[in-house]
């Protein structure tokens, strides 16, 4: 019999074993546990029928047409389990209800040690939301577009400092030009399940960096709690010069299509207005990207020192960036009381 545990005792012992997602592939790809692999039991189309029966005519009804649905992949889901090569195994639906109960009944016919998620992905999602809530020591690495700002959150990973790159975890570089060379976004839900992933392994005792964000990253939101946790933090403001900064975003972005370039900078056109869009697209069109860089830079460096009026931090440290990003870094951790 599949041994019931809570939430927070499931997910430490998960952390060594394999972890089993029995919902449906679209409740899947919506957003799910950490490191969970998806073995459904029923497909979109087939939850959809049992749960309509269920409401129409009752748990009976929806159970034999449930296993109507099961009976002919029962191998297929029992070696798919096995393949996992673990002999104990932990699983989760929706709620912790008769999907992942079936599914454990299923594997442990074959000696597989299973432990279900009292409560289900309800309860991780729940669990996962609270954790934002928890005091971090956040230290907030801000400054205009092109200071390179996630680059030295990256030389602060490297001298082993903890960081959060939440551009990484939304596949976005948060502006018109982030979704180049990234893979699509995924749903704000899973965002908030890989931070979740991140801050649980963080020590709260140790200064935790992260960039300056708006609140959406593309498409994906910020928790709040998170947010509002930024933004009661010390921000250090990289300080470089236009040229500088021109020079980066060449180097992050001038190796993208023109026509990718061109799509970007018409995204803008409201913000930018009509003749400066037109201006930016031309020089693109040119091969004068340098040009196109510094009209858009106009309207991302108006809109950077609004947002810092809108949601400013209590302490913001001025930081002159160094000709190498390390040197910058290094000084970044050197101002920080540990």
């Amino acid at each position: 019999m599949a041994t019931v545990l809570p939430i927070d005792v499931f997910l430490q012992k998960m952390s060594t074993l394999p972890v089993v997602d029995v919902r449906t592939p679209a409740e899947f790809i919506r957003g799910h546990m950490p490191n969970a692999v998806n073995l459904s039991l029923f497909s979109d189309e087939e939850r959809a029928v049992v749960g309509t029966l269920y409401h129409q005519q009752g748990k009976q009804a929806a159970v034999l047409q449930g296993l109507a649905f099961v009976s002919p992949h029962m191998k297929i889901l029992t070696e798919e389990a096995l393949a996992l090569e673990s002999s104990e195994i932990g699983l989760y639906c929706w709620r912790g209800g008769m999907r992942s109960q079936s599914m454990a009944w299923l594997f442990e016919t074959v000696d597989l040690k299973c432990f279900v998620c009292d409560g289900g992905y309800k309860a991780f999602r729940n669990h996962a939301l609270a954790q934002f809530e928890k005091p971090l020591l956040l230290r907030v690495i801000a400054g205009p577009t092109g200071s390179a700002k996630t680059a030295i959150l990256h030389e602060l990973a490297a001298l082993g400092e903890q960081i959060i790159d939440l551009e990484d975890l939304a596949y976005h570089r948060g502006s018109a030009f982030g979704a180049l060379g990234q893979k699509p976004q995924s749903t704000t839900e899973d965002f908030e399940n890989r931070l979740y992933e991140i801050v649980s392994r963080l020590d709260p005792t140790r200064p935790v960096w992260v960039e300056d964000e708006s609140m959406m990253i593309g498409k994906n939101q910020i928790p709040l709690a998170f947010f509002r946790q930024m933004h009661r933090s010390t921000a250090y403001y990289m300080l470089s010069s236009l040229s500088d900064r021109i020079d980066f975003l060449m180097k992050e972005y001038a190796c993208f299509p023109k026509e990718d370039l061109i799509a970007s900078i018409q995204l803008l056109e409201r913000r930018l207005g009509r003749n400066h869009c037109q201006e930016a697209v031309k020089a693109c069109e040119e091969e004068d990207c340098r040009t196109a860089i510094s009209i858009v830079l106009q309207y991302y460096d108006k809109a950077y020192a609004k947002a810092l009026i809108e949601k400013p931090y209590p302490e913001v440290i001025n930081i002159m960036t160094m000709p190498d990003l390390y040197s910058t870094a290094l000084y970044l951790k050197s101002l920080v009381v540990k």
